[in-house]
């Protein structure tokens, strides 16, 4: 999947679609929309969409892999899986949750980072070094996952550093200028 063009509103379920679906035990297990939609308190249609909308047409009465929607899923949100990423901020959280969706995180930076390296082996730096590293590596998604008051201050610094997709992991909204793609998903609320 190249790019997945989707809704605002549609953006805000998938990590909810994601977390139950990480939750259901076996390996490669079908799932229904009708048991997601039971289980989120969803109509049945909305989910059906939804699933549509990012993952190949599941089969009557036995729905989709649940393996292949959590994939499907991880490459909407993170627009596509082999573009360099970096992360913003040391959540563990934001970490266990790309890492579930295969999104290729090169580092993580920090203002003080506690930490050498993230549980994936990734390494945490400095936000000092946010610039070079991107630029070097050409970094083309920015991942912030820091608090809502230092999320404006880290969106800017990652534009100037040449980054042209962000995925706001932070609660509350982000102004970019034209051409920069920005998705935001409230966690908090979501």
């Amino acid at each position: 999947m190249e790019s997945c063009k989707i809704s605002k509103t549609l953006m805000k379920r998938l990590p909810l679609y994601l977390e139950y679906l990480q939750k259901i035990p076996g390996e490669d297990c079908n799932i229904s929309a009708a048991a997601i939609a039971r289980a989120l308190g969803f109509g049945e249609v909305q989910v059906r969409k939804d699933l549509a909308k990012i993952s190949a047409e599941g089969r009557c009465r036995t729905g989709r892999s649940r393996d292949q929607l959590i994939r499907d899923i991880g490459q909407c949100l993170a627009s596509t899986c082999d573009t360099a990423s970096i992360i913003v901020g040391e959540g563990a959280l934001e970490e266990n949750l790309l890492d579930s969706m295969g999104v290729n995180v090169l580092a993580c930076f920090d203002i003080n980072p506690t930490r050498k390296r993230m549980q994936s082996g990734k390494p945490v730096y400095s936000i000092r070094r946010l610039e070079s590293f991107c630029r070097c590596y050409d970094v083309r998604i920015g991942i912030i996952a820091v608090p809502r008051e230092k999320a404006q201050a880290v969106c800017d610094g990652l534009i100037a550093c040449g980054i042209q997709s962000i995925w706001n992991l932070s609660p509350g909204c982000l102004r970019v200028p034209q051409g920069i793609r920005l998705h935001s998903v409230d966690l908090e609320t979501a």
